[in-house]
């Protein structure tokens, strides 16, 4: 009780010698949801401040003492306004009403859309009902494909589901499902959305990992935050289309507990396979089958006052048959996903609260192919068992978050089986199991009225059996906020992450043959340092920009040279891998329009990515695979009225780099190629227009019905996915001979309609 008592006389000591205080709080919903950039604005005698609430709905602001008058405001509620006399550190909580009348009478026109939302140090945070506009193939928002229209993320074509953020490799992103890593990212050539997006409530994506909170990837981090208000009714939602439907119920058990579950599945083999034989130009998908389901479950409970338990659980299986007739062959390939985590959240008081949770996650992929009596199978796994603490709470008013985290790894890279090859059967195994222990402290002190700061160390301990294979990593964190006024305020941020689990990508496009392997066995774990610096600008009241630059290094890059996979009795695929590092930076920017009938933004994309192994090229520097020089994107959601929604996204982008052969020459009349450069050559630049149209037989804040007309790639135009070089002979004069490029497109217009519901 001293002690207690001592804590408090030094801290209203500090007050009496201060001229400032600090307001803190927490803005929510009636329905108890944590209300995420929310505008929270002060003022005092004439002078005004300005701050916005984060993904907990917390907000923290350091300003002179006085008779304050305090506003909150946020999209689809009553704004509130609220007058104190601040003479020390207040903290307060609000709680905001729905604006029913504007939902009842369906008038959304001149409503805010918070589709999008800036965060501090340039992240993002995504209201997936409010962006339902943007076009998308199946009528229901894509989450990946969105964050590829964001600045400082490559576009990855028509057959690849993903990410390339800042000039780095696709193992370089971190999925997060309510915390819980997701290893298998896409559905089959990243047509389809990865997850039932009616499942999701809010996206946060963070380009820079900036948070010491997640570590073990060297770009970015996406945060997919599930529902986890207790549902006061029973609720039914879903999407019916001609290539997949799906189903969320949203199921009231008690006044305190409930659940949300969701399902999806597709029939692509009864209506689009035939499709995309008909218009593909080759016949590289004839005899195609190919589907899948998933599913999500989230149980919420208010299990006390101060304790609130979920659980969330996803699942996915897909499967991608094909059959060549002409070459006896049969492929199968397979790969699924499984998580499950239980989180309890304890509240101790308005300034501490504190978090627990456990989780399981795996993914795995089967290959097999069948020729004659031949049999080739290569597998593999990776599953985490997992354990996350983080504690909230104030030190002096100054927000701090700090944790212990700690996951086991097992993983099986590749497992390699061959039957009937020569009379010979092989196999090959590799498994690794790893350990990973972290502890992370993030603290967001506010120095002056302008200036704020986000400050965070995370320490790594990393062993997978053996000295050699043991690493301990100081990895810090630094964004630095300061914001001139109400329109305009600048960042910088400084990033240093280690990655322990690197993805060994085999194919150009979104086939999941890719593989997990962990640092171990000479195989090193992968590092970056990031600088970056931006500005956001308030230009109307309508309209917000944002600008930047960034300037990345990478060490211990990994590349696997050898396409699905290269059998060896003798060695294994640890010794194909090479090492190397690489370099990214540019420039980017994006303009948005929150308010009225007509909302968008523009963002563009101005990049450079290399990579220098000793082993390729000579050990000159070249460009990286995804080294795109330009993205542009336009997104365009216009409501003529309460019936119609009409949405467009153009989208332009520099041509993929690959390896081209220079020269020809023949051996025994057998073409021979000869190359120089590594990635020497360009793909053809990507262009492509969507379109969507969405008419409301109902629309208010319970109920929806409406139709959903897409057309995506409206103009029909020809991206190729890759090129293949023949060699084409003059029948008159066998001397004469020319290389071809064969353009391999996979689809080009592709319309679909689909029925939104909900009740």
């Amino acid at each position: 009780m001293k002690t207690i008592t001592f804590f408090f006389l030094c801290c209203f000591s500090g007050l009496l010698a201060q001229s400032k205080a600090t307001v803190t709080g927490t803005l929510r919903s009636a329905d108890n949801e944590n209300l995420i950039g929310a505008d929270v604005s002060f003022t005092l005698n004439q002078q005004h401040f300005y701050t916005v609430t984060d993904s907990l709905g917390f907000f923290l602001h350091n300003i002179p003492t006085g008779k304050l008058d305090i506003t909150f405001a946020t999209s689809g509620y009553f704004q509130k306004t609220i007058q104190i006399d601040l003479v020390k550190d207040t903290v307060i909580s609000i709680v905001l009403e729905k604006n029913i009348a504007l939902l009842k009478e369906v008038i959304i026109a001149n409503e805010k859309k918070n589709g999008i939302t800036a965060l501090s140090g340039g992240k993002l945070s995504f209201n997936l009902k409010d962006l339902s506009g943007v076009p998308t193939l199946l009528g229901t928002t894509d989450i990946i494909k969105l964050l590829q229209l964001t600045p400082g993320v490559q576009n990855s074509g028509d057959a690849n589901g993903y990410l390339y953020v800042r000039g780095g490799d696709p193992g370089h992103n971190a999925i997060l499902y309510d915390g819980t890593p997701i290893y298998g990212m896409s559905h089959l050539l990243g047509v389809f959305p990865f997850y039932n997006t009616d499942h999701i409530k809010e996206v946060e994506f963070d380009k820079s990992s900036s948070n010491s909170k997640y570590g073990g990837r060297l770009s970015s981090t996406t945060l997919l935050l599930p529902y986890k208000k207790v549902p006061s009714e029973f609720t039914v939602q879903g999407n019916v289309g001609i290539l997949a439907s799906q189903l969320t119920l949203g199921v009231p058990l008690t006044d305190k507990s409930g659940f949300y579950i969701s399902g999806r599945k597709t029939y692509i083999d009864e209506i689009v396979a035939p499709f995309l034989n008909d218009q593909s130009e080759s016949n590289d998908v004839a005899g195609m089958k190919y589907g899948f389901s998933d599913g999500n479950l989230t149980f919420v409970s208010q299990i006390s006052k101060k304790n609130f338990l979920s659980v969330d659980a996803f699942l996915s299986g897909d499967e991608l048959k094909i059959s060549d007739g002409n070459l006896a062959l049969k492929t199968t390939l397979k790969w699924s996903n499984f998580t499950v985590s239980p989180n309890l959240i304890t509240t101790f008081s308005p300034k501490t609260s504190m978090s627990n949770s456990v989780y399981f996650s795996q993914y795995s992929n089967n290959l097999g192919m069948e020729q004659a009596s031949i049999q080739f199978r290569v597998s593999s796994y990776v599953k985490d068992f997992g354990f996350n603490n983080a504690v909230r709470y104030q030190i002096k008013n100054i927000p701090v978050e700090s944790g212990f985290q700690y996951v086991h790894h097992d993983l099986q890279p590749q497992r390699v089986n061959v039957d009937n090859l020569t009379d010979v059967n092989a196999t090959q195994n590799n498994y690794i199991n790893a350990n990973e222990a972290a502890v992370f402290t993030t603290i967001k002190p506010t120095i002056t009225d302008h200036i704020s700061a986000e400050l965070g160390l995370r320490i790594n301990y990393y062993t997978a059996g053996s000295k050699l294979d043991s690493y301990l990593h100081f990895q810090p964190r630094a964004i630095l906020n300061y914001k001139v006024n109400e329109k305009y305020s600048f960042y910088g941020s400084y990033n240093r992450q280690y990655q322990y689990l690197s993805l060994v990508t085999t194919s150009s496009v979104g086939i999941p043959t890719d593989f997990w392997i962990a640092s171990s066995g000479g195989v090193k774990p992968q590092s970056s340092h990031e600088f970056s610096i931006g500005s956001n600008q308030n230009i109307s009241k309508n309209i917000v920009s944002s600008f930047g630059g960034f300037y990345r290094t990478m060490k211990d890059l990994l590349e696997y040279p050898y396409g699905v996979t290269q059998f060896n009795e003798v060695t294994t695929f640890k010794n194909d891998l090479i090492s190397g590092k690489g370099k990214a930076y540019g420039f980017e920017m994006m303009v948005r329009k929150n308010n009225g009938k007509f909302t968008g933004w523009m963002s563009y994309t101005l990049s450079w990515s290399d990579r220098n192994f000793d082993e390729l090229n000579n050990g000159e520097t070249y460009f990286a695979k995804y080294d795109r020089r330009h993205n542009l994107s336009l997104v365009g959601m216009y409501d003529l009225n309460q019936k119609w929604n009409f949405g467009i996204t153009q989208i332009f982008s520099s041509g993929t780099r690959f390896t081209m052969p220079t020269s020809w020459y023949f051996i025994n009349n057998n073409p021979v190629k000869e190359y120089s450069e590594y990635n020497n050559a360009q793909m053809p630049n990507y262009i492509r227009t969507d379109l969507s149209v969405n008419y409301f037989f109902l629309k208010t804040n319970k109920k929806e019905s409406a139709l959903n007309f897409s057309v995506f790639n409206t103009f029909n135009v020809g991206n190729p996915i890759y090129l293949v070089l023949n060699i084409k002979v003059d029948e008159d004069n066998k001397n004469n001979v020319t290389v071809v490029q064969d353009r391999k497109v996979l689809y080009k217009i592709l319309p679909s309609i689909s029925w939104r519901f909900k009740f």
